[in-house]
């Protein structure tokens, strides 16, 4: 599964986009560079039911933004995306 289509899972679950989760996580500080990733998973799991998988995904974006590894671009792996740039505005709002 790519990158972008565990993005895409979250938001159909949650109905909340990665952006909104970025804006959710700054209010608790749970965008700060000290905070570690397992204080987010948690949040994530308690408070909408995500599993490991998929908050470690919006892990990535709340503390690294949208941007993600070349290596993944157009590969053949099972994590593979079209493009280096994640869109966080929701599935439905994609250009």
């Amino acid at each position: 599964m790519s990158f972008q289509a565990y993005l895409d899972n979250i938001e159909d679950k949650t109905g909340l986009t990665p952006r909104e989760f970025i804006a959710l996580a700054k209010e608790r500080g749970l965008d700060a560079p000290s905070v570690k990733a397992g204080e987010i998973v948690d949040w994530l799991k308690q408070d909408h039911g995500l599993g490991r998988g998929h908050a470690m995904a919006l892990v990535h974006v709340i503390k690294k933004g949208s941007k993600i590894d070349a290596k993944h671009v157009g590969s053949s792996g099972s994590h593979r995306d079209e493009s280096d740039t994640l869109w966080l505005d929701g599935k439905n709002n994609r250009p």
